[in-house]
């Protein structure tokens, strides 16, 4: 679930921020008062997202293998579209006052603001709805408590996205304009430093001589993709702030009791706004730190057990392996070599015997989680039924005794198989 929520939450958050800072700066009118283009916005979110599902749907398929021919017009289009969209906006307030005296500039705006959004929706969301293709594992039922955590993930990780964008957008009644407009043209100029640094990344491998100081830059923007991410949240922290100071500037008093309570009320909304914005930020920044970190935390081997070990014979009862978990112990071979290798029941009463080391990924060794054995390396989810059997991804197999109640292993057929831990 936190895989997928991790995955899904930062490809939608810039979407669904812009979608929010474009509908505050360019809303005008009520009902019929509303400029013929108002509409324009949410037209072009349905074309991008109808796109978006094509065209990650073509992808699943293996009929489109790679994005780049797509990409990079797509991305020459996008930085030309961002230009255009931080014009505009920073124009906005005489824009939208008094449309009607200039309604062609009002249209204008909204056009390329819906333009701005479709492009964008279609660049960041096919990796987002791909994440629906992992869902389910290949050879497991579709409906397992593991698919419906995914989803779950996946369902939080969209919602999260619209409920951040939502918070910010309460601190448009409160933050004085140009404090808002500060964050929304913020926002706008690093999702153009975003598209700016995917097309970089294109051309970069298209041409044989790249600027050393683009490269650079390239690097960087690469590296600290998250700080930006980040950002886009926390720039609203200036509106946050303006929100506070013109709550506590606005005096509790007034000509008449309404007046006072209008205050009153205009006080709680604005510190409300802000501390469920504060919230919202610190949210992004723990997703995309401590989230990050916990899906990217590599895997421990469980210590070796201890086991009755002779000059030519290890021993180990089936007490002590018969639960069906993994068991590792760890074993010296005379060349000094310190190897491991694992034991689990199988179905059946069988058991499943083999080095902690596969000739496809060396030594990584397996670990246990959620009653699957995996390999560290690979990540395949190893099937009990092959450990034992040469080939793939499976623990290579010695000679081993089941008699008596116990398990009976000769040194000497350890030692030959030092060389998988060197």
């Amino acid at each position: 679930m936190l895989k997928q929520f991790v995955a899904v939450m930062p490809g939608t958050l810039a979407p669904a921020l812009l979608i929010m800072c474009l509908s505050v700066m360019l809303t005008v009118g009520e009902g019929r008062d509303k400029p013929i283009s108002a509409h324009w916005r949410r037209w072009g979110f349905a074309i991008g997202l109808v796109a978006s599902i094509v065209f990650a749907g073509l992808r699943a398929s293996a009929v489109i293998n790679q994005r780049t021919f797509v990409n990079f017009p797509l991305l020459i289009a996008c930085v030309i579209v961002d230009v255009l969209t931080i014009a505009l906006i920073a124009a906005s307030p005489r824009i939208v006052a008094n449309w009607k005296n200039h309604a062609i500039w009002m249209h204008i705006a909204n056009g390329v603001a819906a333009l701005c959004i479709a492009l964008t929706v279609f660049y960041a969301l096919p990796d987002v709805i791909l994440q629906l293709t992992i869902w389910v594992e290949p050879g497991d039922p579709i409906f397992t408590s593991a698919m419906l955590l995914r989803a779950l993930g996946f369902a939080l990780g969209v919602g999260a996205s619209i409920i951040i964008a939502a918070i910010f957008r309460t601190m448009r009644s409160t933050a004085v304009r140009p404090a808002f407009m500060f964050a929304v043209l913020a926002v706008l100029v690093i999702l153009l430093w975003q598209h700016a640094t995917a097309l970089l990344q294109i051309i970069q491998v298209k041409v044989l001589i790249f600027p050393h100081s683009l490269f650079v830059f390239l690097a960087w923007s690469l590296n600290h993709n998250p700080w930006m991410i980040q950002a886009q949240a926390w720039v609203f922290l200036v509106p946050a702030i303006a929100s506070v100071v013109a709550g506590f500037r606005l005096p509790m008093t007034g000509a008449n009791e309404a007046i006072a309570r209008k205050h009153k009320a205009f006080r709680r909304r604005a510190i409300a706004a802000s501390v469920w914005s504060l919230v919202a930020m610190i949210g992004v920044t723990v997703t995309l730190t401590l989230g990050v970190a916990e899906i990217n935390k590599a895997p421990t081997l469980s210590p070796p057990e201890s086991y009755s070990l002779t000059k030519t014979t290890a021993t180990i009862p089936f007490s002590q392996v018969e639960d069906g978990h993994l068991h590792r112990f760890e074993y010296k071979a005379k060349d000094g070599t310190v190897m491991r290798f694992i034991i689990i029941k199988k179905n059946g009463g069988a058991y499943g015997i083999g080095l902690d080391a596969c000739d496809n990924c060396g030594d990584a060794g397996y670990y246990e989680k959620d009653g699957k054995i995996i390999c560290k390396k690979c990540e395949v989810a190893i099937n009990l039924a092959t450990i034992g059997f040469k080939g793939g991804c499976n623990p290579v197999p010695f000679p081993y005794k089941v008699a008596n109640g116990k398990i009976t292993i000769q040194t000497a057929d350890l030692d030959a198989l030092s060389v998988h831990f060197k």
